[in-house]
């Protein structure tokens, strides 16, 4: 991601928490619609800066990528676990969750 780009997630993503700072300290001035606005523009400025980090991880060599993961995960910003969900994806909880009903195949007893 070039700088130009990571400047204007970076801002827009403070923009939205700084709206949501001025409805926490007036609510009554705000309408349930306009609430939800913030929340939306919260979650999707969050989003928008993770997937572009992520496909910017997603872009470097494998041994590049297992040694930033590690290095991050080691850094106690954040935990381990958000870092690899994050740059990684989420896991399934099981197998069942990773496979189409249509690719599994029952194990005989």
């Amino acid at each position: 991601m070039d700088q130009a780009k990571a400047t204007k997630l970076c801002e827009e993503n403070e923009l939205a928490f700084f709206h949501a700072d001025v409805c926490l300290g007036s609510p009554q001035s705000f309408t349930l619609e306009e609430k939800a606005a913030i929340c939306d523009q919260m979650e999707s400025t969050n989003k928008a800066i993770e997937d572009a980090v992520r496909k910017d991880f997603e872009g470097l060599p494998p041994e590049f990528q297992g040694k930033l993961l590690d290095m991050l995960c080691a850094s106690g910003c954040m935990t381990p676990e958000w870092w690899q969900e994050t740059l990684l994806g989420k896991m399934p909880d099981s197998p069942d969750d990773f496979m189409d009903d249509d690719q599994a195949t029952e194990i005989p007893a």
